[in-house]
């Protein structure tokens, strides 16, 4: 995994952990919050977000956790980290741009959310996942060396 995508995925992780506790605590000023902010349905669509972004947290932290300890998992939930996060990210924009708020402080950090994971996905897809002639349909090339290999009764 690239150094600059632990460091993106970590800061984005805690990130999103952060504002989430910022937002519980409500500690964002309101000069700050976006419109409509004090409205009942846009802080129900705020909190949408919360199991989206928690398991954007989960899976990215995972992915990190999984890269130190050297475990070739990262890969999967790297990948799956960058796609939730890519989903997040453009939901919010979507619904700012239906809704013809362009504020640069709320579309600024979604914008990132959107725009980051796609070389790293891209990278990650083309580079690092196996070929598909990897897995073909022979049962024996699905099983490690170290199982026993088993031979096929007729009956």
């Amino acid at each position: 995994m690239p150094r600059s995508l632990r460091i993106l995925m970590l800061v984005t992780d805690v990130g999103f952990v952060l504002y989430w506790v910022v937002t519980a605590l409500q500690l964002i000023p309101p000069s700050w919050a976006f419109r409509g902010y004090d409205q009942p349905v846009l802080v129900a669509w705020n909190w949408s977000f919360l199991p989206l972004d928690l398991c954007i947290s989960a899976t990215g932290i995972t992915a990190l956790l999984l890269h130190r300890r050297s475990r070739p998992t990262w890969l999967p939930w790297t990948l799956v980290s960058l796609v939730l996060t890519f989903c997040s990210g453009l939901q919010a924009l979507s619904f700012w741009a239906f809704a013809s708020d362009f504020a640069w402080a709320w579309w600024a950090p979604n914008g990132f959310l959107l725009l980051y994971p796609l070389p790293f996905a891209y990278r990650l897809i083309h580079t690092s996942w196996p070929s598909p002639t990897t897995y073909h349909a022979e049962p024996s090339a699905l099983v490690s060396p170290s199982e026993p290999q088993q031979t096929p009764s007729r009956t």
